[in-house]
């Protein structure tokens, strides 16, 4: 049996060598008849090639007919047409834009950890408009009657006829894996992408939407993000969404894994947890990760407001983990800090995170906002290229890697010219004029001299700031630069008014 398998194996590999062989020889060809000044081939080549590519032609399509049903045979068709599947997604396709009811959500979760995990998904989950469902490991018994807000709940299948194949460290690592066919097979009319999550997993549901409408769902993707860590990602994959910052299957891609996921799972007993599990399944259908920087694994610990106050220039999607890190708001429990945040998502989530920098040469100040998180205000002028760099406010998730991060951060230090004062978002409103206003807050003093390189400008006696911007979605322009202004409240006079306007990403600040 062996010897067979490896005999087809080496059938199946030679018909890819010789397929690939004959498409590069027939590019040659056809550059030949096209420029026909130009001379690929000398000689009596020419008529050989002529005659060995309809020779091979002829035996690639008899050993193909002759092959098709064997498994082989199907996974090559499956790569030879993924390559159709990877084109970008083409806009001018007659394809109604990708609304919120196209999305199927299957969140992982546990009924032991439901009551203090529930509040993450209550902030996101919006009743009657999301769809999917919460699948638990036993009965909620509980936490009945099971309110209207909730997503609809569902017990897992019993999974227990995989227990010879079951030596994952991760506990319920089949359970959680298998969420994704109980899903498909739940939910599966109008559906274009599947998002899986977890319990404590908050998500942007309109940044999610507007992402993946970019893809075209009629073609295989798997779409999510790395973990922060680079000892979480040797120890499972480099090319692996985790699933705690949730991830995206097309349709299709879906479909495929439904229908084999069970026997896969049998290919993959010691594998570490789900997430590995879903990507070595997925792999073994020709499909790769596609990365979208806005989903947060958060695989640290401690403070993340230097990461959520330098996000990339990706719309936010998800946040992972709150359970494990300080609350991202101060004063603050982390339901409260999470709603909080929340707050500025209801009125412009295509903003929220989202970094712009200004400076106020006359002070030789630096901005840098975080829309609806954070700004800094920086006492000398500092590059944007700089400021993109995280302060490291946070800790590993595990030791030993180094450098521990999959990027580059800035240390902390008690320098008046490197050290930010800090504020953090208050209040969200609309005023007139079609604008919205956000404010925030300083957290704490800074305790530290003015900057004297920069000319001694201290910013100490700024207690609030408030940011303009229209209200209008950003649609694709991440950096936040259509900024209009910001102003300033101050705790004791300043030589001039505080509104503060100019140039959108290079505002000069009259004071």
């Amino acid at each position: 049996m062996t010897k067979m398998l490896h005999f087809e194996q080496l059938q199946a590999s030679h018909l890819l060598q010789t397929f690939q062989s004959l498409k590069m020889s027939t590019v040659n060809y056809l550059s030949c008849d096209v420029h026909k000044k130009v001379t690929c081939f000398s000689g009596n080549v020419i008529g050989k090639s002529c005659k060995w590519l309809f020779i091979s032609g002829l035996f690639l399509y008899i050993v193909y007919i002759f092959l098709s049903g064997h498994p082989c045979c199907r996974s090559l068709a499956v790569v030879v047409n993924l390559n159709q599947k990877w084109r970008p997604y083409s806009s001018s396709k007659t394809i109604s834009p990708t609304k919120i009811d196209h999305i199927v959500f299957g969140i992982v979760g546990s009924s032991n950890t439901w009551s203090y995990k529930r509040w993450y998904t209550q902030s996101w989950w919006q009743p009657n408009v999301t769809r999917g469902f919460l699948f638990l490991d036993r009965a909620p018994i509980e936490h009945l009657p099971w309110p209207p807000s909730y997503p609809s709940v569902r017990v897992s299948e019993d999974t227990s006829r995989f227990n010879e194949y079951n030596k994952h460290r991760m506990p319920f690592a089949i359970r959680m894996v298998r969420v994704i066919l109980e899903t498909f097979k739940a939910e599966n009319k109008g559906v274009r992408w599947y998002v899986m999550a977890d319990d404590d997993t908050v998500l942007i549901v309109e940044n999610l939407v507007e992402v993946l409408s970019t893809y075209d769902h009629t073609k295989y993707f798997y779409i999510g993000m790395n973990s922060e860590s680079i000892l979480s990602n040797a120890y499972n994959s480099f090319g692996m969404a985790f699933g705690g910052a949730g991830y995206a299957l097309s349709y299709p891609l879906a479909e495929a894994l439904a229908k084999n996921l069970d026997e896969c799972l049998k290919r993959y007993p010691t594998l570490y947890g789900s997430d590995h599990i879903l990507q070595s399944c997925v792999a073994d259908l020709g499909v790769s990760l596609t990365q979208e920087k806005g989903f947060h694994q958060i695989d640290l610990h401690r403070d993340i407001s230097g990461l959520l106050s330098s996000h990339p220039q990706s719309p936010f999607i998800s946040l992972h983990h709150l359970d494990v890190v300080e609350p991202i708001f101060p004063k603050m429990n982390r339901y409260q800090a999470v709603n909080h945040l929340m707050e500025a998502a209801k009125v412009d989530s295509s903003r929220l995170l989202q970094q712009s920098v200004c400076y106020n040469k006359q002070n030789n100040w630096t901005f840098s906002l975080s829309w609806g998180y954070s700004t800094h205000i920086y006492e000398k002028l500092i590059p944007f290229s700089f400021l993109q760099r995280p302060l490291e406010t946070f800790t590993q998730w595990r030791n030993g890697a180094r450098p521990p991060y999959m990027f580059n951060t800035r240390w902390l230090f008690n320098d008046s010219c490197e050290a930010p004062h800090i504020f953090f978002f208050d209040s969200v409103e609309k005023v007139k004029g079609n604008y919205v206003v956000t404010s925030y807050v300083r957290s704490s003093p800074r305790s530290l001299p003015a900057c004297s390189f920069s000319g001694n400008h201290s910013a100490d006696y700024i207690s609030k700031i408030y940011v303009f911007s229209p209200v209008r979605r950003l649609g694709g322009q991440q950096l936040g630069l259509d900024l209009e202004a910001l102003a300033l409240h101050q705790r004791v006079p300043a030589a001039a008014g505080p509104i503060l306007g100019g140039q959108a990403d290079h505002l000069e600040f009259p004071f």
